[in-house]
C-alpha cells in the first residue's frame, strides 16, 4: 500500500511519444489562460462584496492579498513538482512519487470529488444566470426544465411548480465535453477567448469605476471590531481572507495538464505562478474600486454587489454585461474542471487503479475520449437532478487536502532525493512548504463538521474500491 512510484518511471512516462500518449500542444500562454479561466469565476462578482459587508469593510482589498499569499505557498510547491514530474495527474502523481500508492489513491479519489462536484455546481449556477440574462429580454424559460426533481418554485400567482430536470445545466456540460474531446489545443483556444472576455469586463469595471470613487467610502478603512471575532477590525480582515480564499484556487488544475505542455519544465511554473499573480492584481484593484464606489454596508446580503456599485455611475447597462461575463466565466471553469478530471483518471487508470478504458487515447484527437464521455454523462446527469445546495456543500475541502499533500511531498522529496534535477525550485524550503501546510490545515479545521462527514463517507467508498479492485490491478507494484 505504501509502494512509491519511482521518479525515474514518471520521467520515462513524461518522455513517451506515440499514438497512445497525450498530445503536447499547450504553450505557457495557454497554461496561464487556463489558470486565469478557472480562478476568475463568479465568486469575484459576489463574494467580494459579502466579505466587505460582513467582515472587512474597505480593507477587503487587504483580505484578498492575504488569501493570495496563502495560496502562493502551495503554488510554489506545485510549480516545483510540475517542472520536475511533467506528467498528467497533478497532486495524485506527486503523492505517488513521495507518499506511496495508498496516499496517491486517497488524493486521486479526493480530486474526483473536487472536480466532478465542482463542475456540476458551476453548471447549475450557470443555468440560473442564463435564465436571469434571458429574462431581461422578455424570454422566460419554464421552471420545470430549470430545476431538479427535488426543487420547486413559487409563481407570482402563489402556485407552486415542481422541477423535472435542469436541462440547461446538462446541455452546457455535454457541449463542453464535446469541445474537450476535440483536443487540449481546441479547449485551450476556447478558454483563451473566454478569458479575454472576462478580463475585458473586469478591466472595464476597474477603468470605468475608478473615476467615480468616493474617498469617503474608505473611512474608516478598517472598521472598528464589533466585539465579536471576525466582525471587522483585524480579525474581520483575516476572516474575510478565509471567505475569499477559494476565489484563488484553480491554479492547481494547471498542473493536471503537464503531459500536454510543449515545454513543461519551463511552461508549467509560468502557468501556475503567472495565473495566480495576474489574478491577485486584478482582484485587489477590483475590491478597491468596488468599495470605493459604494459604502461597504450597502453590500449586506447582496449576491450582486457589482450592480449596486454600478448604480453609482452613469453606466447602468454594465450590470447586464457582468451577467454575460459570469456566463462566460462559468463555462471556462467547467472546461478546466472536466479536463482536469479526465487527466487524473488517465493517470490512475495507467497505474492500474482504475479500469483500462480511462487511459485509452482517441486515435485522431489524442485525448482520453472514452473517459471524457463517461465523466461528461455522469456530471451532466448529476447537474440535472441534484439541487445546488447539496452539490455546493460538497465542494472545497478536497482542494485544501490536495494542497497539504503537495506541500508535504516537496518536503519528503527534498529529503529523499535532494540532487534530483529540478527546473524550478521552491524557495526557502522547508519554510514555504510548512507555511503552506499550516495555512491549509487551519482553513480545513474551520470548515463545518458536516463537510468533514461527507468527506469521510466519500473516502470510505473510495477505500472500498481500492481494496476491492485497485490493489489487485496495480501495475506499479
Amino acid at each position: 500500500m505504501f509502494h512509491i512510484k519511482p521518479l525515474s518511471r514518471l520521467i520515462e512516462e513524461a518522455n513517451e511519444t506515440g499514438e497512445h500518449t497525450l498530445k503536447r500542444t499547450l504553450t505557457a500562454t495557454n497554461l496561464v489562460a487556463i489558470g486565469i479561466g478557472v480562478i476568475v469565476g463568479a465568486g469575484l462578482f459576489s463574494l467580494t462584496g459579502l466579505a466587505a459587508a460582513n467582515h472587512a469593510g474597505p480593507a477587503v482589498t487587504l483580505s484578498l492579498c492575504i488569501a493570495a499569499l496563502s495560496c502562493v505557498f502551495s503554488a510554489l510547491c506545485y510549480a516545483e513538482f510540475s517542472s520536475m514530474v511533467p506528467v498528467a495527474g497533478s497532486a495524485y502523481t506527486y503523492s505517488f512519487a513521495t507518499l506511496g500508492e495508498l496516499f496517491a489513491w486517497i488524493i486521486g479519489w479526493d480530486l474526483v470529488l473536487e472536480y466532478s462536484v465542482g463542475a456540476a455546481t458551476v453548471a447549475i449556477s450557470w443555468s440560473q444566470y442564463l435564465a436571469r440574462f434571458l429574462g431581461k429580454y422578455g424570454i422566460t424559460l419554464p421552471h420545470q426544465i430549470m430545476l431538479s426533481p427535488f426543487e420547486s418554485a413559487t409563481m407570482p400567482d402563489g402556485s407552486t411548480v415542481s422541477g423535472i430536470i435542469n436541462l440547461p445545466a446538462m446541455l452546457v456540460v455535454l457541449v463542453i465535453t464535446a469541445i474537450i474531446i476535440r483536443g487540449a489545443k481546441e479547449s485551450a483556444l476556447y478558454t483563451t477567448v473566454v478569458v479575454a472576455v472576462k478580463l475585458a469586463v473586469v478591466v472595464l469595471f476597474i477603468g470605468l469605476g475608478w473615476q467615480y470613487i468616493n474617498p469617503a467610502n474608505y473611512q474608516p478603512y478598517i472598521p472598528q471590531n464589533t466585539g465579536t471575532f471576525g466582525e471587522f477590525g483585524w480579525s474581520g480582515v483575516l476572516r474575510a481572507a478565509g471567505v475569499v480564499f477559494f476565489m484563488f484556487t484553480g491554479f492547481d488544475m494547471v498542473a493536471t495538464m503537464s503531459q500536454e505542455a510543449k515545454n513543461p519544465k519551463r511552461d508549467m511554473p509560468i502557468g501556475i505562478i503567472g495565473s495566480l499573480i495576474i489574478c491577485t492584481i486584478l482582484y485587489a484593484l477590483f475590491g478597491h474600486v468596488l468599495t470605493g464606489l459604494a459604502h461597504y454596508s450597502e453590500f449586506q446580503n447582496s449576491a450582486a454587489p457589482v450592480a449596486i456599485a454600478i448604480d453609482k455611475t452613469p453606466y447602468k447597462w454594465f450590470g447586464q454585461v457582468i451577467i454575460l461575463a459570469i456566463l462566460f466565466g462559468y463555462t471556462s471553469v467547467i472546461v478546466v474542471d472536466l479536463m482536469s478530471q479526465s487527466r487524473v483518471f488517465f493517470s490512475m487508470s495507467r497505474d492500474g487503479l482504475l479500469p483500462k478504458m480511462f487511459h485509452e487515447i482517441h486515435p485522431r484527437f489524442r485525448t482520453p475520449a472514452k473517459s471524457n464521455v463517461v465523466l461528461g454523462l455522469f456530471i451532466a446527469l448529476f447537474a440535472g437532478v441534484v439541487p445546488i445546495r447539496v452539490v455546493g456543500e460538497m465542494t472545497s475541502i478536497g482542494t485544501l487536502l490536495a494542497f497539504v499533500m503537495v506541500c508535504a511531498g516537496v518536503l519528503v522529496l527534498r529529503k529523499k532525493m535532494p540532487d534530483a534535477p529540478r527546473a524550478f525550485r521552491t524557495p526557502w524550503v522547508p519554510v514555504v512548504p510548512i507555511l503552506g501546510i499550516i495555512c491549509c490545515a487551519v482553513m480545513m479545521a474551520a470548515l463545518p463538521a458536516d463537510t468533514w462527514m461527507r468527506l469521510g463517507i466519500w473516502l470510505v467508498i473510495g477505500l472500498a474500491i481500492y481494496f476491492g479492485y485497485s490493489r489487485k490491478h496495480s501495475t506499479v507494484r
